[in-house]
């Protein structure tokens, strides 16, 4: 009896020494707050200036496991990296395929269907750097990538933060994340850019770039398409005063202003303008009317200009308040 004892301590501390992994399939949220059942945090080394540095670990919702978050030394001028170049590739087979994850079955898109998310984004790091991704890629966590749980592979993105504006295009090459909060983990330099590193995850719209805008894109010359790389007083040209002409179609928000109020992005001008009208019903008569501006090959219902975020959310609140019609602040 005692050797059988003994023999079974002798084996719960040979399993006590052996440190878990956690493949690529099953990686934990970058942005996660540690609990009791999580590996243990620790504080990030500090990030190369001009370059903003993560969180110490544990410090509310951007702190990260053990073995991920940036690296030692952080490449200097990660801002200046250019968005991906969107390009119309064929979908890779294996990636195509439904696939389980923590006993949730995902089928990921095989065709160019229109593809709009809102949700919590977060990031992946050096735990991952120099791994095969799901594309047989090998992920690079300072080139503008990001892993998404159905959008094709490979497909490009435009993702915008919903509480800065910001915006980049980041080519989706991987799987992931698979938690029930997240629905896009980004690279290490598209989270940089996009102004939520030391947040670890913020509020995020993926729109999906489909093969008619990626012509309209590099027929422009455009590849570089993020909000916050447009120079002072370059309001003017940008796609937002593209107006929207149907017979008898209402006018189209002037890019007078800087903060506007979203409320949906579509593929085909009808369906935003039968929104619209949806909106009108109940439309405050003091704040400038919805209109649709074609953008970037959607058609984006939009009010305003606002002079400043504070006026925009002002708006927002009594749209709110009084219409129960729900917005989300852009910049342009």
């Amino acid at each position: 009896m005692r050797a059988a004892i003994a023999l079974a301590l002798l084996f719960l501390s040979a399993c006590s020494s052996v440190s878990l992994q956690s493949n690529v399939e099953d990686r934990p949220a970058p942005s996660s707050v540690a609990t009791p059942t999580t590996p243990p945090l620790v504080t990030p080394a500090p990030a190369a200036p001009p370059v903003a540095s993560a969180p110490a670990a544990g410090k509310g919702r951007g702190g990260y496991y053990l073995d991920d978050g940036p690296e030692e030394q952080v490449p200097a001028g990660l801002l200046d990296t250019p968005d991906a170049e969107p390009k119309v590739e064929p979908f890779a087979k294996g990636p195509s395929r439904p696939y389980s994850i923590f006993n949730k079955t995902y089928t990921p898109i095989t065709d160019y269907r229109p593809f709009v998310q809102r949700g919590t984004g977060s990031w992946y790091g050096k735990k991952f750097h120099g791994q095969r991704t799901a594309s047989g890629e090998i992920y690079n966590m300072y080139k503008m990538t990001a892993a998404h749980p159905t959008l094709p592979i490979p497909s490009y993105a435009r993702v915008t933060n919903l509480r800065n504006g910001k915006q980049v295009i980041v080519r989706v090459n991987d799987r992931g994340p698979f938690h029930s909060e997240r629905i896009i983990d980004l690279s290490y330099t598209a989270a940089l850019k996009l102004g939520y590193i030391n947040g670890g995850s913020s509020e995020l719209e993926v729109e999906r770039l489909l093969p008619e805008e990626i012509a309209r894109i590099n027929a422009k010359g455009n590849s570089k398409a993020s909000a916050d790389s447009k120079p002072a007083g370059a309001l003017a040209s940008d796609p937002i005063a593209s107006i929207v002409k149907p017979e008898n179609a209402p006018p189209v928000a002037a890019a007078l202003g800087t903060y506007f109020l979203q409320f949906g992005a579509y593929a085909q001008s009808p369906n935003a303008l039968a929104m619209r009208e949806r909106l009108l019903s109940g439309w405050p008569q003091d704040l400038p009317p919805p209109a649709v501006v074609q953008s970037q090959g959607l058609f984006r219902l939009h009010s305003g200009p606002f002079v400043s975020r504070e006026a925009a959310s002002q708006a927002a609140r009594q749209l709110q308040d009084s219409a129960q019609i729900r917005t989300t602040i852009v910049q342009k």
